[in-house]
């Protein structure tokens, strides 16, 4: 079975043709059906850095074979790092995309809602190779664990000591916190919330590093990890064995599932009125050629499971028998992952992990009183979602508060209304609720966006601090409408020459509505390294500003 996600619609159509014609024996006879082979097709499949080198073996005996007539090229790549590629409008060049879980998929599609960007149309097609979630163990610290059973529930209370790398990275941890959470009493989601802070603090950013960290950390203590990362570190490090410890009350898996970049062919925009595709011969003999080889390829990875058990995989269904040191050679049993609430898990450690320094810039300009189809003004939806996500940043990070129309303070743009002040001191946080708070009354007057943003930036590079992130989020419901202040050209000048000390202060803007300028948004972000989102429904807000400062809007150059 395939699933089709096109524009953020989810559909479900079978897989035909090649699946049966594998199953039967009769491959060469499929291909006789197909396109003549002119020129080799050029493929490019993206997989993810744990399952590359096995895609890449096959793929190069695929293309070998008398029958094929492709040349792939097999480009390795952190999962997360692909799908910020994908959601912001890049990555057209990509054939397939084989992640280490479906979840990047659900993240790249909110990812470009949220940027204001179409999503990629791509068909999720069954996994070709699985991995459970385990805990890893020193084989040297092994007697701390002796006699014990551990079990997520251990993580949760804090009783098992527990590196976790960071989740944006790795759906081993990602996979290991949907297993905490479900862990959690009923009515008790706090608990599992001070478990992400806790875990959140001073987490590795990669699970090898978490396995470095495991030989220096006291005796009794794991990192989350998947089964294949164990038996891969034991088979490239002898030196520092490790042990899979396997979950007491349940585990979940990583699934690579194979996903297809669709076709202009197989898009109903590029359909006639009887259904069949437009365009010349030429070219549709050519994407039905880059359609066959595509399907042939994933066919030839869903066969090697044996290969991929040589390099520490379950097969797609999680079975199958390993061979390797540290692992059980009989599979677990596992439960199935829930991709949304994995994407919601995400935005919660991304807010709850965050440490910045941080200026608010709000628009508190009078457009913002425009009423929302929930009833509520703009105003009332940003004070809203602005306030539940200050109360959920951690103690480590430093808010202040701006709001900005057109003079405000004579001709100034900005009205500075709290300080940049850690959350830490309760105080700082009450005053920065109260300010929010008080925004509805503060309306009036037009958008000062290209003045006020490079006064911000100016402002956080200050007093900028070389050992955190130091950003700007602005939140507007429109373009500048500042007659006798910079152009936007001025402004990205003046951005570029300030960023060439090495003090980057990245601009994060929130666009409100449907009235914003996405274009000029655009622009600052990216002469800022910073991002640009979009709430086209206000009603939407929280969970884009959410998405705004959660995610790493480097990626995938971090």
């Amino acid at each position: 079975m395939v699933m089709m996600i096109a524009a953020g619609v989810v559909g479900v159509a079978l897989v035909g043709g090649a699946g049966t014609a594998w199953a039967s024996g009769s491959l060469s006879a499929w291909f006789a059906g197909g396109p003549v082979c002119g020129e080799p097709i050029e493929l490019t499949v993206v997989a993810d850095t744990a399952i590359a080198r096995p895609v890449k073996a096959i793929a190069a005996e695929y293309d070998a074979r008398e029958d094929a007539c492709s040349r792939t090229d097999v480009v390795a790549q952190d999962s997360a790092d692909t799908a910020a590629l994908l959601a912001s409008g890049n990555g057209s060049d990509i054939d397939a995309w084989i992640p280490d879980s479906p979840v990047w998929l659900v993240r790249m599609a909110a990812s470009a809602r949220s940027l204001g960007r179409d999503v990629p149309d791509l068909a999720l097609e069954r996994s070709i190779a699985s991995s459970p979630v385990v805990f890893a163990a020193p084989v040297s610290g092994a007697k701390a664990l002796a006699g014990r059973t551990l079990s997520w529930t251990d993580v949760l209370s804090g009783d098992l000591p527990t590196l976790l790398a960071d989740p944006e990275a790795s759906s081993a941890s990602l996979n290991g916190l949907q297993a905490m959470e479900r862990a959690a009493p009923i009515g008790q989601a706090k608990q599992f919330q001070n478990a992400m802070i806790r875990l959140s603090d001073g987490a590795p950013a990669r699970v090898d590093a978490a396995f470095g960290s495991l030989a220096v950390s006291p005796p009794g203590t794991v990192a989350i990890a998947s089964e294949q990362q164990v038996a891969m570190h034991n088979h490239d490090d002898a030196s520092t064995p490790l042990l899979a410890l396997y979950p007491s009350d349940g585990t979940l898996a990583l699934q690579f599932p194979f996903l297809r970049m669709l076709d202009e062919s197989e898009l109903a925009k590029n359909l006639d009125a009887e259904g069949e595709p437009t365009g010349d011969d030429a070219a549709r003999a050519e994407l039905e050629l880059r359609a066959q080889q595509l399907d042939a390829l994933k066919i030839a990875l869903w066969d090697a499971s044996d290969r991929f058990a040589a390099e520490g995989f379950r097969d797609g269904t999680g079975g199958g028998e390993l061979k390797q040191d540290g692992v059980l050679a009989d599979a677990t049993e596992v439960g199935s992952a829930a991709a949304s609430a994995q994407v919601s898990i995400l935005r919660t450690w991304g807010v709850v992990s965050l440490r910045s320094r941080i200026l608010s810039v709000i628009d508190v300009s009078g457009s913002m009183e425009e009423p929302t189809i929930t009833g509520l003004r703009r105003i009332d939806l940003l004070q809203q979602a602005a306030s539940t996500t200050i109360s959920q940043l951690s103690e480590a990070v430093d808010v202040g508060v701006w709001a900005f129309s057109t003079t405000r303070i004579g001709d100034q743009d900005w009205e500075d209304l709290s300080p940049i002040e850690p959350l830490a001191d309760e105080a700082h946080r009450t005053q920065v609720l109260d300010v929010l708070a008080s925004l509805p009354a503060r309306l009036g007057g037009a958008t000062g966006l290209y003045d006020t943003t490079l006064a911000a930036v100016k402002q956080v590079r200050s007093a900028y601090d070389p050992e955190t992130v130091n950003s700007v989020l602005l939140l507007t419901d429109g373009k500048n409408e500042d007659e006798n202040g910079i152009s936007r050209d001025q402004l990205l000048d003046e951005l570029a020459a300030m960023a060439e000390d090495g003090e980057q202060v990245p601009v994060v803007l929130v666009g409100i509505g449907p009235d914003t300028d996405i274009e000029s948004m655009r622009l600052i972000a990216e002469a800022t390294g910073g991002a640009a989102y979009s709430a086209q429904r206000p009603e939407d807000l929280k969970t884009v500003l959410t998405d705004a400062l959660s995610q790493r809007s480097c990626r995938p150059n971090c």
